[in-house]
This record gives C-alpha cells, structure tokens and sequence, in this order.
C-alpha cells in the first residue's frame, strides 16, 4: 500500500485527504506593516501552557516578517470567509484593504467574525525540513458559534464532496468535456435556475404576473420611488426591459403609484411581492433540504464570487 516518499505529489496528494480547517496568519513586520497569509499547517500542542503551531515555507516571502516577529494571531476561518482565504492565499496586493480590524498585542492586526482567533506570543521556531515550524503561547482569544471553513483534497469542503457524490453516482462528465453539456456551467446554472423559479410559478400566475414583473417589484421592494430609466438598469442582467409600457401595465392592475415620474409600489404590489417571497423562501428550503448549514452559506459565497467575476456593472439594488 505505501508509496515511496520520493514521489512529492503523490505524498501532498497523500495529505490531502485530510480535512483540515482554514486559518489566516497575520502579524506585522519590523517596519510596522500588516503581514498575513492564509494556512492549513495550524494545531494544538498543549493545553498548560496554551500553545499552538503552524508552519511556514522557508521560500515564502513573509519568512523574515514572522521569524522576528514576537506576537503572531491566527484566525480560525468561518465557513462565510472563503473570500479572505482566497485573498490571503494571493500575492501582490493589499490584503488587509477595506478590512474593518481590531489590534492586539504589539499592534498586530485582528480580523473579526472568524470562528476562532487566538493571539500569540512567539515561543519557539524550529526546522521543518522546507518549513519552519512556530510554536505559539496564546494569551487572548475568542471565539463564536460559526461553522468552520473546511479545505479537503485541495478544495473547499462543499467543493470537494459534492464532486465525489456526482462521480459515484455517474452523474458526473467527462472532466475534458467543456462544450454546451451537462457539465457546462452555464448549463447548470440555467438549470437550476428554471427549476427553482418554477416551483413559484403557480403564485406568479395566481397574481397574473410575469416574470419580468417579478423582477421589478423585487426591485422595487428592496427600494421604490425608481424612475422607469432606473428599473431597466437594475434588471438589465436578465435581459429583460423594464419600459414604460411594462410599468403602465402594472400600474393598469394596480401594484405600482405614479408620483414625480417615479414609481412607488402599492399595497396590491407589496402584498404580492410578500406572496411571492414566502413562496420563494419555501422552494429555497425545499431544494436545500439536504445540505447542511455550512454548506449552504459556502455554495451561495461560491455564487457571490462568480457573480463578481461577471458582473457587467449593473448598478446595486440595494444602494
């Protein structure tokens, strides 16, 4: 059963079958800047004294930073956080840009909402073959009720698992096959789309509403008093119009107000907006059933990140 050693890939392949949660490692430098990176390599090593470890690459660029470092925090991530894993894990920019942090002990910086932190006092440093173990005694911490982020078989955890359930299933195609089939992503999207919206297709028709109706009153309703112009702009991914005529019908039927060449949503409109969300929610919570919590919260983070990568600029409804 055992491989030689020798063969690097197949032995961190190895390792990868061990889940492992996610940490960010921050600290700061001797010129007083923020320094962090994100890292598997974190355990405990005892409990009187508190003392944890995480290792370090001897190539990698923070090595001096942390080696003269006397404090270190180590964040355990939530399962919300895969955003900050991904930006930690990359070079060459600010990565603490825009981050709402606290500071500890020498200033270090702190990053909130994680599942875990622990501040540190650096105790010991020790070879690790290409890795430079950190041994650190913790002297503050906290911790909340957020499930963790979990990094398995060199993905994320929701990633990981639902690959392997489609692969024994058969469900899965070919990884070489990226045309229009059922492993096209686009596909996928589309289809889960269509399935999802026509579970509240029957509370549409019961309030004679079409689809771009629905997309402007859910506009509408997390801000009215739009002009048409605004309305188009903000449903404009769908490739629906959001035009005058389309607003004169729904106002004709009663669930949107003229006022100042703007729109204002009726009672008529808001209570069928409230319909149709309940209904909305409750084909969420059935297509969802089976899957946990965390996994949720990481599979919608993965739909953010991809919308974000797409985004044409359409402005932010909720602005």
């Amino acid at each position: 059963m055992g491989e030689a050693i020798m063969d690097s890939r197949g032995f961190r392949d190895a390792l990868g079958s061990f889940a492992t949660g996610v940490t960010v490692i921050t600290t700061v430098d001797q010129a007083g800047g923020d320094v962090g990176l994100t890292a598997s390599s974190f355990n405990s090593v005892s409990l009187d004294p508190p003392m944890v470890l995480w290792s370090l690459a001897r190539t990698s660029r923070n090595m001096d930073a942390f080696s003269n470092a006397e404090h270190f925090a180590v964040h355990i991530l939530a399962a919300a956080q895969q955003d900050l894993s991904n930006r930690f894990a990359k070079r060459g920019e600010d990565k603490f840009a825009g981050l709402d942090l606290e500071r500890g002990s020498s200033g270090i910086p702190l990053i909130k909402d994680c599942a875990a932190r622990f501040e540190c006092r650096t105790r010991h440093q020790y070879d690790g073959g290409d890795h430079v173990i950190f041994v650190g005694e913790v002297i503050g911490f906290a911790r909340q009720a957020s499930a963790p982020l979990i990094f398995h078989g060199g993905n994320y955890a929701l990633a990981a698992r639902i690959a392997a359930e489609l692969s024994q299933s058969g469900d899965a195609t070919s990884n070489t096959d990226y045309s229009l089939s059922e492993n096209f992503l686009g596909y996928l999207l589309g289809r889960a789309h269509f399935q999802l919206y026509g579970k509240i297709g029957e509370v549409l028709a019961r309030h004679a509403l079409g689809e771009t109706d629905h997309f402007i009153l859910s506009v509408m309703g997390m801000k009215d008093a739009r002009t048409t112009a605004e309305l188009g702009e903000l449903i404009a991914f769908t490739g629906m119009q959001a035009g005058e005529e389309t607003m004169e019908s729904l106002a004709r039927r009663g669930f949107v107000l003229a006022q100042d060449n703007r729109w204002l949503l009726s009672d008529t409109g808001r209570n069928a907006l409230a319909d149709i969300s309940a209904a909305a929610v409750a084909a969420e919570a059935a297509a969802t059933a089976q899957m946990s919590h965390q996994d949720i919260t990481a599979f919608k983070n993965q739909l953010k990140h991809l919308i974000h990568a797409t985004d044409p600029g359409v402005p932010d409804g909720w602005a």
